[in-house]
C-alpha cells in the first residue's frame, strides 16, 4: 500500500512538471530597461584576478577624487582616517588630512553640554556631509545618496559597475523614445544606460578633464578620475583583498600537497589488496 501511494505521488509530481512545461507561456513585453540597459564596461584594474594587487598611487588619487568631489554628497561611515595609512599615507599626512577635512565631527561641549563640532582626528571615521537622512534627502531632490563604504561590494560588478556609472551619462537615445514613448527621463533624473532602470538621481559627478588636480602630476581625465575613484572604493570595501589572495594561494598549495600525500598513503596501504 505504501509503495502504491509513493508511486502515485511520483506520477502526480511528474505529471505536474509535464503540464507546467507544456502550458503556453505568457508573452513578456519588452521594457525600456530590458532593451537599453548595458552591462558594465570592460576596464582593467590592478586588483583584478586571483593575483591582483592594489596600486597605492592609484588609491591615493582615488581618495583625492572622493575628497574633492564625492564627499560633498556621499558618506563613508565605516572608513576611519587612520585607515588611509593602508594606502601609503604617513601618520603626519593622515593627521593633516583629518584636521583639514571640510566637515567637522559632531561632538558635545564639555562645559555646556550642548551639541557642537570639532576638528577630526585620525581615529575618527569620515564624517557624513549631512546631519541626518532628512537633510540628505532635502538636498538631493528626495534621493538618498548611498554610503560608499561598502558600495563596491554591494553592487554587482563592483569597481567596474562604479566606473561604468560615473562615465556612462549620455543623452537619451531617440530610438528609445520612439519605441517606448512613456519612458522619457523625468525631470530631476539623468539618463544612464548602466543604471538598472536607466534613470539615476545622481547628476554626473565628473564633467570635465582637470576637475581634480592630482598631486602626483597624473593627467586628470574623466576616464582616469573614474578609474581611480572606483579603485579607491574597492579598497574601502575590501582592504584585505591582497591578504585574501595570498592566503588563497597558500591554501591551494596545501590542498594539492595534502591530496598527493593522501593518494600516496592510499596506494601504500591498499597495494596488496584486491579491490
Amino acid at each position: 500500500m505504501l509503495r502504491f501511494l509513493a508511486g502515485l505521488v511520483g506520477v502526480g509530481f511528474v505529471s505536474a512538471l509535464l503540464i507546467a512545461f507544456l502550458m503556453p507561456r505568457e508573452k513578456v513585453e519588452p521594457t525600456a530597461a530590458s532593451v537599453y540597459h548595458l552591462p558594465e564596461k570592460e576596464v582593467k584594474f590592478s586588483f583584478d584576478g586571483p593575483f591582483g594587487k592594489y596600486d597605492n598611487e592609484q588609491l591615493q588619487r582615488g581618495f583625492q577624487v572622493y575628497k574633492e568631489v564625492c564627499s560633498a554628497c556621499h558618506s563613508m561611515k565605516l572608513v576611519a582616517f587612520r585607515d588611509l595609512e593602508g594606502i601609503g599615507f604617513t601618520k603626519p599626512e593622515v593627521k593633516a588630512i583629518a584636521k583639514q577635512w571640510a566637515v567637522e565631527v559632531p561632538s558635545i561641549n564639555p562645559d555646556t553640554g550642548e551639541a557642537t563640532t570639532r576638528k577630526a582626528i585620525p581615529s575618527d571615521y569620515f564624517p557624513s556631509p549631512y546631519a541626518n537622512e532628512t537633510a540628505a534627502r532635502a538636498a538631493n531632490n528626495n534621493a538618498l545618496p548611498p554610503d560608499m563604504s561598502l558600495l563596491a561590494k554591494a553592487r554587482e560588478g563592483g569597481a567596474h559597475y562604479i566606473y561604468s556609472i560615473v562615465t556612462g551619462y549620455q543623452a537619451q537615445p531617440r530610438g528609445l523614445l520612439k519605441q517606448f514613448p512613456d519612458s522619457k527621463t523625468p525631470t530631476g533624473l539623468h539618463y544612464n544606460p548602466y543604471f538598472a532602470n536607466l534613470n539615476i538621481a545622481m547628476p554626473p559627478p565628473l564633467v570635465a578633464d582637470g576637475q581634480v588636480t592630482y598631486s602626483d602630476g597624473t593627467k586628470a581625465t574623466v576616464d582616469q578620475m573614474a578609474q581611480d575613484a572606483a579603485a579607491f572604493l574597492m579598497w574601502a570595501a575590501e582592504p584585505k583583498l591582497e591578504n585574501r589572495h595570498r592566503w588563497g594561494f597558500v591554501v591551494i598549495i596545501y590542498l594539492l600537497i595534502a591530496t598527493g600525500l593522501a593518494y600516496g598513503a592510499y596506494r601504500n596501504i591498499w597495494r596488496d589488496k584486491k579491490h
